[in-house]
């Protein structure tokens, strides 16, 4: 049975984003399709972008690389970020998935086994993942890139953005003939000087803007929308939802639409949230529930089955994020496996 809710990825808008970022960045990019491509499909958007002239990916965990290696076959590289741990050391191989090395360990581990293509993170500030520049290991055989990870990106004017950058490009000196990449999607737009020869960016691509909120040159490419279920008027002085938190002071159109947040609509948007539909931006009433939300649609010709976009083009995912008090990563990643997924290329 389809489903009431529906994420819908528009792929030629993924295309233009892939463009837009290698034209700003002045470098290859390297896509990121983490987390299932930010929650988009990872094997349709590495389709898609593939199509366009990618041949690097990125993913997290080795599993990822797996499921990407058999979605797409022998001819991309696909880097693992969690590097080599524990016993992955003959999946990475069997599949043919790079690790990113970020310990001593993970070099032995990976050396026990083997070795071959792999990569290096040399950590320039941000305290997550990767080898301190004093403490980064000498060149060594199968080494092919060496990447960093910048902690402020969507920040432009923060001084740690070109402390990173300087870090990074006296490190990687020891390493010639490795692909540098330092850039994430706001690392894009900081300046030439920080593409170096690859850039990976990752929401930015999936229509997040580079500084957490809506930018121009990045096109919309999830929509999130769901039916009307019903339609019903409210009176002054009724309540809405659980713990009465909408209240009306006025005669009010509602709409129950078919999403919750066991389909990614954050409990959070309460009180803040909105909908786009009937060619307006809607605040929504209440409390989010499981499985429905409501939208004021006071003046409004609405009936049951029509649609209501959550995110997408008329409702931006950045300022959707804002409303819930996140950011478009966890708003992109949160949705269900129950919504339905459509794909686009128009």
């Amino acid at each position: 049975m389809p489903s009431p809710a529906l994420l819908s990825v528009d792929l030629s808008a993924l295309a233009r984003n892939f463009h837009t970022l290698q034209a700003v960045a002045g470098a290859p990019v390297h896509p990121v399709v983490k987390a299932d491509g930010y929650g988009l499909g990872a094997a349709a958007c590495a389709r898609r972008l593939m199509a366009e002239g990618a041949r690097t990916f990125f993913v997290a965990r080795a599993a990822e690389g797996v499921a990407l290696r058999t979605a797409l076959g022998g001819e991309p590289v696909i880097y693992v970020l969690d590097g080599c741990h524990g016993d992955a050391a003959p999946a990475l191989k069997a599949a043919d998935l790079r690790p990113v090395l970020n310990q001593p360990v993970q070099m032995q581990t990976w050396a026990a086994a083997g070795g071959g293509a792999c990569g290096l993170q040399i950590d320039t500030g941000l305290n997550r993942l990767g080898f301190r520049p004093e403490d980064a290991p000498e060149p060594f055989a199968g080494l092919t890139l060496v990447m960093s990870h910048l902690a402020c990106a969507d920040e432009p004017e923060q001084p740690m953005n070109r402390r990173q950058r300087d870090a990074f490009e006296i490190a990687t000196r020891r390493y010639p003939g490795a692909t540098r990449s330092f850039a994430n999607s706001g690392g894009c737009f900081l300046g030439a000087d920080y593409g170096f020869d690859a850039v990976r960016p990752g929401v930015c691509l999936y229509g997040g803007g580079p500084q957490g909120r809506p930018d121009d040159r990045i096109a919309a490419v999830a929509t999130l929308s769901a039916e009307v279920l019903q339609v019903r008027d409210v009176s002054p002085g009724e309540s809405l939802g659980y713990s009465r938190a909408f209240i009306a002071d006025r005669s009010v159109r509602v709409a129950t639409v078919a999403a919750g947040y066991a389909d990614g609509v954050m409990r959070a948007y309460s009180p803040d949230g909105a909908g786009w539909i009937a060619g307006e931006t809607r605040p929504l009433l209440g409390r989010v529930s499981m499985d429905v939300c409501a939208i004021d649609v006071t003046g409004l010709e609405v009936t049951v089955g029509d649609r209501v976009e959550l995110f997408g083009a008329n409702r931006p995912l950045d300022a959707a994020a804002k409303a819930a008090g996140t950011i478009s990563y966890e708003l992109l990643t949160s949705v269900a496996p129950r919504v339905g997924r459509a794909y686009v290329d128009i």
